[in-house]
């Protein structure tokens, strides 16, 4: 061993007792209990526990028979073993607490029980139905009974083997079932027993009182296992001889003093094993733990904590690193400690952090707690490099340490010898009013302390039960009820403190209570057990060989499995002990398959998570957290419904469906396993969409059960309210919890009765149920509109902007509302915004009984131009305001408008209604005249609005649409310019007074208006261009022409006004002669209007004219340009006219091209061409512009004017023409209205051929001849082709 190395500490945490404790009893100790007051109850009320308890003793009662009580207990896997005082272990299954084995290891009391190695956790799932069921492999020829049926008597490995020996138990060769139980006892004796094979069992005497065993986690394999007592030696044994039967005795004198001397070295025994004292001499060992990884060993004596590196796990290099002690944690130098540390009973525990909960039920975070040396704070420094650390708690007497073991590195400073590993305190709690009768970590940050109290409430100290007289031990009736605390490990924080419901606590000591832990994991889905039948598969065969194929294919079930009588019990006869099998490959197995099983477990075993057992040597107490079950009833049962609703809220999966009501849902119960079913038909999916169904139909049968349980907490949460008169929040939560409830009636009668309408009103369900039905009668929203029509009608529109009408009566409400406005208390004079309110909700509800005229009635006197604009546009009650057309205009326009407002502002507020009024002018659907003696009979007050509407009228709409056709556009401004002429005078008075601008444009564009009147409205406002226009156009241009000179003085006004009116001259002339910048201004702006020599002549002589210089050179300059100007203008012309002659005479001269086909033996196809110009060399023909004239078509080879065809004997002379037509000579003459008479024909006809005497035809007649026969007939041939003749003027 090497030198002892002392663990780190941190700074020491006291803890004080806790202010207020939490009993479930009054403990009966013989003095009087003082009764809390009440403020301490209303202050222990308000925090809530996070421990729920269950006593699990009446599912342990068969080991208290015969007055027997448990004496050590441990929980490891999914097993507990109990040990009593009459020496009988007791193995149990979890989570069922099913009895699996029973024996009576010892004579005496049991002191400490080891398992090695640890079976694994209860493999759970959950059933389609939401049930929780266990998968556990059992076997058909022993029954796993539950504890209640097994008998005060056992078999047991010390009663000797014989012929009165009963059948010894049969337990299942299971994994979980492979594991050896060591037990250790004050008869000096450490008992070692296989659970599935009896006859692997050693039993070795070290005659002294044995107080603590620990098994190897290998045991199996190396036979080794630490154990110390009285004696104060910490021994390692290995190997060790077996027994053969079940009921081996080694009691005998001579056989303890062999087997105990030989322990040491110094005995005379055979070889049965070897025991090696690795530490002694510093009193009494009363714990030994072996670490999870099987590397570290904890043992407590009565100086100290020492931890030490084991055998396993070492390489070939680290071998002499085994059995060497690497840290020592000395006890508190106290005087108490100097007599009690041989007395207390240590508890150590390992913890891993994922067998912990959660530290949010600490309400915080994961607290990081680390390796290494401390800060000198309650903390540990944080490393460098994270190792790998193993957790140990230890509580001892009133202290607690939490340490981190961790393998160490390198070589130490002091001494230089090999660092095996570390052992650093990371907390060290001391506590003043208890001693640690168990300890576990429950977060990682959350110490679980069983506390035996040495304080009472009034903190006042307790007299131990443990005293000594006489070298005896006895035991007063004094002690107090345990409690449970949960203990912050960094400040020492009590955060929960509970006391147990254990029975004769009284009579207790701290060594007679155990604490235990076991982890629960969360249970599998059903599906995801299906993926994980491989690995279970794999892991079994690993743990069992060949005996994980044939338990697949097994059908036993956990619970079905037959037994002889529950009274038997086993005898054997006494014989030697042998040594057993170093293994058990070489036990018989039996068939057994994972079968799924309703277990008769309590409900809290089968929960996940941590779990606490408390056993006493009476009762079994079992501790878990609470869930949100627990979190919903403790604020039930405090009152505190708003955050229970909070909670359903948001985890509706607290509410769990019965088996009743899953039956009354129609949802088929699950199918029980079949024995004979393998495992792959066990995990196999074979109808996954019933599985899906019932999946559902759970899902929906919860949501239903949590729906109707937040109905009823909100119930109780209103009346809460109301009870407190908090009415505010009382609404508020209404709407937050009723919902679609039919409860709301009852709740709002509740608000209407007190009168408090205003609190209810505004979660009232505004709009029908999705069930299709009303949530409330009508009655009820119209008691509401009835009383906020007569309280605040401003809330009456607010409710009927948000209230479905289907909802009430609307002609209830519509009555109340006219009674209310008839009543006299709201006007409209009084500009009342109750007024406006209720006319407008009265409009709303119109609507709703279908009155829409009513309704627009109602929205133009109170103003609502967007209502009514959409009423009058969706409904066409376009004729509905023809008889109100002062109203509409007012819908945008205030009082305060009207009365300071310009008319640019005026005319934007009712640019809309204007818009309208002009449209349905144009339709005809309100009349101009209607508009007009409405407007005209209101005083002038909307005489603004008349020349809004006529200056819209005019200039047509303002925005053209694009997408219109130009004409209708046109059309439009055409149409309403009509309408305004219709009206002429009244317009032109309006455009007089309003607008000038349009005024000029309508006088110029209508001439319907009356002049003198116009001309009198202009003079008397003075505009007189307008004037001068209108006198103009009555024949007074010399009156204008001297407004013109006189009162505009505008010379180029006053000439162009000349211009138009020629006559006018010699006036202007006259009346500027003796004006000098008039003359200046003629000189200059008259042009080659007149005689500019004339005008010079008659300026006066003597008068001084400014600038007369400039004025003629600008005459003379502008007369020069005119001239050259009309110079090169006639040189143009006749250069053109030069060149259309050329074009005429050369047209004359070329002839028509006649071309002749024969069609047929007496038919010709005579047609012409036109031949083109010949002009002379280098000239170039003058373009003629041609008419289109549309003609009839002519057949080719036809008169155009008789339509016969030609033929080859023609003797009348034939006409053609350019165009291509040919005639007849007299069809062209008949043709022409100048010659259409037979008889000039006959006479045109007879002087054509007067010169043929000779009885020539025509081609022998001279050139003299036929030149005159051709003037002939250009003389009577005149216009050119009848069939293109184009009449004058078109």
């Amino acid at each position: 061993m090497s030198d002892d190395v002392d663990a780190s500490d941190d700074s020491l945490l006291h803890l004080p007792p806790p202010a207020v404790a939490a009993p479930h009893e009054q403990p009966s100790n013989g003095a009087a209990q003082p009764e809390p007051e009440a403020d301490d109850e209303e202050e222990e009320e308000d925090d809530e526990p996070k421990l729920k308890y269950t006593q699990l003793t009446g599912s342990l009662s068969g080991i208290y028979r015969n007055g027997d009580s448990t004496s050590a207990f441990t929980v490891a896997g999914d097993k507990m073993v109990v040990g009593t005082h009459s020496g009988n272990i007791h193995v149990l299954g979890l989570p069922g607490l099913q009895l699996i084995r029973s024996y009576r290891a010892h004579s005496a009391t049991i002191t400490s029980v080891s398992i090695s190695p640890t079976p694994p956790p209860p493999s759970t799932v959950k059933a389609q139905d939401g049930s929780t069921q266990v998968l556990a492999p059992s076997g058909p020829q022993g029954r796993t009974q539950s504890i209640r049926d097994s008998t005060s008597t056992t078999n047991s490995p010390r009663t000797p083997s014989g012929s009165h020996q009963q059948a010894s138990q049969h337990v299942p060769n299971t994994p979980s079932n492979q594991i050896y139980i060591a037990t250790s006892s004050i008869d000096g004796h450490v008992c070692i027993s296989s659970l599935i094979d009896p006859k692997d069992v050693q039993l070795r005497n070290f005659a002294r009182p044995v107080q603590a065993v620990a098994l190897s986690p290998d045991y199996k394999n190396d036979r080794t296992y630490l154990s110390g007592g009285l004696a104060g030696q910490l021994i390692l044994t290995i190997g060790g001889k077996a027994g053969v039967s079940t009921d081996a005795n080694t009691n005998s004198t001579a056989a303890a003093a062999s087997g105990w001397l030989g322990s040491i070295g110094l005995g005379g025994g055979g070889g049965g094993g070897k025991d090696t004292a690795l530490h002694s001499g510093e009193g009494s060992i009363s714990t030994i733990k072996w670490s999870p990884s099987g590397k570290w060993v904890v043992w407590v004596n009565e100086e100290g904590i020492k931890i030490m590196r084991s055998h396993l796990k070492l390489g070939s290099e680290e071998q002499d690193d085994a059995w060497r002690r690497i840290a020592h944690a000395p006890k508190p130098n106290l005087k108490a400690w100097r007599d009690m540390a041989g007395v207390w009973k240590a508890r150590a525990e390992w913890v891993e952090d994922k067998n912990l909960e959660s530290d949010d039920l600490a309400g915080r975070g994961s607290e990081t707690v680390t390796n290494g040396p401390s800060n000198g704070n309650g903390t540990a420094d944080t490393p460098k490099r994270k190792k790998k650390v193993e957790k140990l708690v230890v509580g001892w007497g009133d202290f607690a340490w939490i340490l981190h073991v961790s393998a160490g590195a390198g070589y130490t400073a002091h001494s230089g010898q090999k660092q095996v590993g570390t052992a650093d305190i990371i907390h060290k709690l001391q506590f003043r009013d208890c001693v640690v009768s168990g300890i576990s970590l429950f977060t990682p940050s959350l110490v679980a302390i069983l506390a035996y109290r040495t304080r009472d409430d009034d903190d006042k100290p307790i007299a131990s039960n443990e005293t000594f007289s006489k070298g005896r031990l006895r035991h007063r009736r004094t002690g107090l009820r345990p409690q449970l605390r949960l203990v912050n490990a960094s400040d020492g924080t009590e955060e929960d403190v509970d006391e147990l419901p254990i029975s004769k606590f009284e009579t207790l000591s701290a060594q007679d209570y155990h604490l235990g832990t076991i982890f629960m994991p969360t249970p599998l889905p059903e599906k995801a057990t299906a993926q994980q039948k491989g690995a279970l598969e794999a892991a079994w065969e690993a743990a069992g060989g060949g005996y994980a194929a044939r338990l697949f294919n097994s059908s036993a079930s956990m619970v079905s499995g037959g037994s002889g009588d529950r009274n038997e019990r086993a005898s054997s006869k006494a014989g030697s002990v042998s040594s057993p099998s170093p293994s058990i490959s070489g036990v018989s197995r039996v068939n057994s398959a994972p079968t799924r099983s309703a277990t008769e477990a309590h409900p809290f075993m089968l929960e996940p998570g941590l779990k606490l057992f408390i056993q006493s040597p009476y009762d079994c107490v079992l501790a878990i957290k609470r869930d949100l079950n627990d979190h919903l009833k403790w604020l039930l049962d405090h009152e505190k419904f708003a955050e229970a609703w909070a909670l359903l809220e948001d985890h509706p999966e607290i509410m769990e469906v019965s088996g009743q009501e899953r039956s009354q849902h129609g949802s088929q119960p699950p199918t029980p396993s079949r024995g004979d079913r393998s495992l792959a038909d066990f995990f196999a999916d074979s109808d996954s969409q019933t599985t899906v169904s019932v999946t559902q139909s759970r899902e929906a049968q919860q949501a239903s059960a949590a729906a109707k349980e937040k109905r009823r907490i909100g119930d109780l949460w209103l009346q809460q309210l109301v009870a407190d008169e908090d009415w505010p929040e009382a609404g508020r939560v209404a709407s937050k919890v009723l919902g679609t409830s039919s409860r709301w009636e009852h709740w709002v009668w509740t608000f209407a009765q007190a009168n408090k309408f205003d609190e209810i009103t505004p979660f009232i369900p505004p709009a029908r149920a999705e069930e299709g039905g009303k949530v409330l009668p009508s009655m009820v929203y119209e008691v509401v509109l009835g009383h906020y029509i007569v309280a605040n009608p401003q809330k009456v529109g607010e409710l009927l902007e948000i209230w479905d009408p289907e909802m009430f009566d609307a002609g209830s409400v519509i009555t109340a509302i006219e009674a209310r406005l008839d009543s006299g208390e709201v006007s409209r004079e009084a500009d009342d915004e109750d007024w406006k309110v209720l006319m407008d909700s009265l409009a709303k509800l119109y609507v709703v009984h279908g009155r829409g005229r009513e309704a627009l009635r109602c929205w133009i006197r109170c103003q609502n131009a967007d209502k009514a604009f959409e009423m009058i546009k969706s409904e066409k009650l376009v004729d509905a305001i023809a008889d109100d057309v002062p109203g509409l205009l007012m819908l945008r326009v205030s009082k305060e408008q009207m009365r300071s407002a310009d008319l640019s502002e005026l005319e934007e507020a009712s640019s809309e209604a204007l818009q309208l009024l002009v449209e349905e002018a144009r339709r005809g659907t309100v009349p101009t005249e209607a508009v007009i003696r409405q407007l005209e009979h209101k005083d002038g007050i909307f005489k603004p609005f008349l020349f809004f509407y006529f200056r819209a009228l005019w200039r047509g709409p303002p925005n053209q649409d694009t997408s219109l056709p130009r004409r209708k556009f046109d059309r439009n401004i055409e149409e309403g310019r009509a309408l305004v002429e219709d009206h002429a005078d009244l317009a032109v008075s309006l455009f007089v007074e309003y607008d000038r601008e349009i005024l000029m444009a309508f006088l110029r564009a209508s001439n319907l208006y009356n002049y003198d009147r116009a001309a009198a409205l202009c003079e008397q406002r003075h505009y007189i261009p307008e004037l001068v226009y209108i006198l103009s156009k009555t024949g007074q241009t010399k009156r204008a022409l001297f407004l013109i000179i006189g009162e505009l003085g505008d010379v180029r006004q006053a000439i162009s006004f000349a211009k138009e009116n020629g006559e006018l001259w010699d006036d202007l002339l006259d009346y500027s002669m003796d004006k000098p910048h008039f003359i200046k201004g003629l000189l200059e702006e008259v042009g080659t209007t007149i005689d500019p020599v004339k005008m010079v002549r008659r300026i006066p002589e003597g008068l001084e004219i400014e600038g007369l210089k400039h004025a003629i050179q600008t005459l003379v300059r502008e007369f020069e340009i005119q001239y050259s100007i009309s110079e090169g203008v006639a040189k143009v012309l006749r250069g053109e006219v030069a060149m259309g002659m050329d074009t005429l005479r050369a047209g004359r001269k070329k002839a028509v091209r006649f071309d002749v086909a024969h069609e047929g033996p007496e038919e010709v196809d005579i047609s012409t061409r036109d031949v083109p110009t010949a002009l002379p060399e280098g000239q170039e023909a003058l373009p003629v512009n041609k008419r289109n004239v549309e003609s009839k078509a002519v057949k080719p080879g036809h008169c155009v004017g008789c339509s016969d065809p030609f033929s080859e004997e023609e003797r009348e002379p034939l006409i053609g023409f350019a165009c291509g037509h040919v005639y007849h000579l007299t069809c062209i003459l008949r043709a022409n209205p100048d010659t259409d008479d037979e008889d000039k024909i006959d006479r045109l006809l007879d002087q054509l051929g007067g010169g043929d005497s000779d009885g020539e035809d025509y081609s022998g007649r001279s050139v003299g001849a036929k030149v005159a026969h051709a003037h002939i007939i250009k003389n009577v041939v005149q216009g050119g082709c009848r069939h293109c003749f184009v009449p004058e003027g078109a």
